[in-house]
């Protein structure tokens, strides 16, 4: 059967290798501003809770609008990339149209409400983004050399972009203004646009059933309603606890409406994710390693925003300049290394040992106290977290789409990007309980301590913790097949 028509193949092809690599960029440029919004907004939520005037509990609402939104829309973003109507280039321009509209609307925001609305649009539109932005690369390069340059720069932003938002975020609070936390983004989207426009080829599947097929509206509300139960679940535990009544209801909601979905989409017609897409081993394996990867990174991202600012004192740009050691040495294994290694070995070979380096990083942060300094006691840390990290997310993407055909390369997209956004709640919710349980204990065990110790020891308890679970990473990784990897 055919994947693709004739037309849109033979475009793939005229279109120059220059034009492609400029097509990266703009994909980058896309994927980039996604990671940047997960972070770059949290060093500026006390300025903006300042300027507006909510309380503390409220603050929350305006990262969980956009994580809620993200991850509750993921499945569906990834069916609007593989349609055949729209098609990715147009995707992807809505999505960055749409994500630079709610970013603006964000950043004029007069009232809690008005910008909790506009960050939820936000996630609405970079839910369209990133599986579109990840499958658009998975069909512009097969060849085993390009796709790892590809995905190795891919991998490498989607390792550091974190990273670059608290900089980021930092710079513009100090130095400007909350709100250019959130214009930002509205200069890069619509430049973006404008090379998608010019530099991307419009290619679509052509299966003739997508066509008439009827959409998955059942599929549609168990899937993003369990995915949103669980991150929301997730985020409300941070604040009422594991065992709250309400906690413990949406986690239940979530995994029975996950239950059920999977039930659903294996007797469905036109199912909205196509259970091989996620039942292929490998496959498989690349979304747990990512979420397990993602979790353990935005555990040391909340770690060490609260131990550089609140302990080691630094400025909110101070802060978010320590964090360049993590995105430089992402950069070098994402760009680098991992692409001259990945078409000579298989996936496993690379995910193993970054694990093994992340968690080596994440046991450097077990051994912090209140007195520890930046160069000794967390700059070897970033610098493993970002070669580990990013050895792992390379791969990971690439595995994730390879072997699958282009008409699911979208929603199979969605799903490694589903699994990050798992992983970033619940690394971000059950480790920082964690280390408030283990402050609350030591406080409790040491009653003339100090403060900072007691914060510190807490940090320390939950990187241990992190350790664990980027060690388990390693074990799934080093059961992957002793392949290298085949993009279709």
């Amino acid at each position: 059967m055919a994947i693709l028509s004739v037309p849109k193949a033979a475009a793939i092809g005229s279109h120059t290798a220059d034009r492609r690599w400029l097509g990266l960029a703009v994909i980058a440029t896309a994927q980039l501003m996604i990671a940047l919004d997960a972070t770059v907004v949290n060093i500026a939520l006390p300025s903006a809770q300042a300027a507006l005037g909510f309380g503390d509990a409220d603050r929350q609402w305006i990262v969980s609008a956009y994580t809620l939104a993200l991850g509750g829309l993921l499945l569906v973003g990834g069916r609007v990339a593989d349609s055949v109507r729209i098609g990715r280039q147009r995707a992807l321009m809505i999505g960055l149209m749409g994500f630079a509209a709610a970013s603006a609307l964000s950043g004029a925001a007069v009232n809690l409400g008005m910008l909790v609305a506009a960050r939820a649009l936000q996630g609405v539109f970079a839910a369209v983004l990133a599986p579109t932005a990840l499958s658009t690369l998975a069909v512009m390069f097969t060849a085993p050399h390009e796709r790892a340059r590809a995905f190795g720069i891919y991998g490498a932003i989607a390792a550091s972009g974190g990273a670059l938002g608290l900089l980021l975020g930092g710079m513009l609070t100090q130095y400007l203004d909350w709100r250019w936390c959130l214009y930002i983004n509205v200069p890069i989207a619509v430049v973006a646009a404008l090379g998608a426009r010019a530099l991307l080829p419009d290619v679509r599947p052509a299966r003739a059933e997508s066509r008439n097929a009827p959409f998955d509206g059942l599929g549609l509300v168990l899937g993003s309603g369990g995915l949103v139960a669980i991150v929301f679940g997730c985020g409300q535990a941070a604040t009422l606890g594991w065992n709250a009544p309400l906690v413990l209801a949406l986690l239940g909601l979530g995994v029975l409406a996950l239950v059920l979905f999977v039930r659903h989409e294996a007797r469905a017609k036109s199912p909205l994710l196509p259970l091989h897409v996620v039942l292929d081993r490998d496959r498989g394996a690349a979304y747990l390693s990512a979420m397990l990867a993602v979790a353990g990174m935005f555990g040391a991202f909340l770690f060490l925003t609260y131990v550089l600012q609140v302990v080691m004192r630094f400025s909110p740009f101070q802060a978010g300049l320590a964090f360049l050691p993590m995105t430089i040495s992402s950069f070098v294994a994402g760009t680098i290394v991992a692409p001259r290694l990945l078409p000579c070995v298989s996936a496993r070979v690379l995910m193993a040992p970054g694990f093994v380096l992340a968690a080596l990083g994440m046991s450097v942060l077990t051994q912090l106290h209140a007195g520890s300094d930046y160069v000794s006691g967390i700059l070897p840390a970033e610098v493993l977290l970002g070669l580990g990290v990013a050895s792992i997310m390379m791969p990971a993407s690439s595995l994730a789409t390879s072997r699958v055909e282009p008409h699911v390369a979208g929603i199979a997209s969605a799903a490694l990007n589903s699994a990050q956004q798992i992983g970033a709640s619940l690394g971000t919710t059950v480790l920082n309980t964690l280390a408030a349980s283990a402050t609350a204990a030591y406080l409790i065990a040491n009653t003339s301590a100090v403060h900072a110790d007691a914060l510190v020891h807490g940090y320390a308890t939950a990187a241990l913790w992190a350790a664990a679970l980027l060690l388990a990473g390693a074990a799934i990784a080093f059961l992957l097949p002793h392949r290298r990897l085949e993009p279709r």
